[in-house]
């Protein structure tokens, strides 16, 4: 079973999801793979608490390091070493499609991969903020694409001081 409840942003609304364990989703509301499987309301679930507890201190200012949450979001491998890649760039920074394709390689031990592979990875990320996709950027340091649209992603950056 899976479980969901509201987190009032200042970027947006967005809906927490958990398996009861782990957060498995978290996504500004509307924004693209938002998702339509059913799932309980459960605004009382611990976890719930402890994940609004550290995007409060997210939009405060703070700087939580997002390993301090149990997250499991669903995923293949590929994706899911994009997504812990994602984890690794510090708050306020951003990285491009092509850094993180070369990071990505280094640790499948191959020589190459494809900076677009690594962009839908990205953009299938289901915990937004919290896994920061917001600061992949393009190769000449634009702002391209985001789940949310790009005005989120604009807002996120102002907000850590990356732009």
């Amino acid at each position: 079973m899976e479980f969901c409840a509201w987190y009032p942003s200042p970027a947006g609304r967005m809906l927490l999801a958990s398996d009861g364990a782990a957060l498995t989703g978290l996504w500004f509301d509307g924004q693209k793979y938002f998702p339509q499987r059913a799932m309980t309301p459960r605004e009382d679930l611990p976890l719930f608490g402890t994940v609004r507890a550290w995007l409060d201190g997210y939009f405060a200012g703070d700087e939580p390091d997002p390993r301090a949450l149990p997250l499991a979001p669903a995923g293949g491998d590929f994706r899911r070493l994009i997504w812990g890649l994602l984890l690794d760039i510090p708050y306020g920074q951003t990285v491009t499609y092509g850094v993180l394709a070369d990071k990505a390689a280094r640790r499948m031990g191959r020589y190459t991969m494809s900076a677009q592979a690594v962009g839908g990875a990205v953009g299938h990320n289901p915990i937004s903020v919290i896994i920061p996709c917001h600061r992949v950027v393009g190769a000449d340091g634009s702002l391209t694409g985001y789940a949310a649209g790009l005005g989120v992603k604009s807002w996120l950056l102002q907000h850590e001081g990356a732009l």
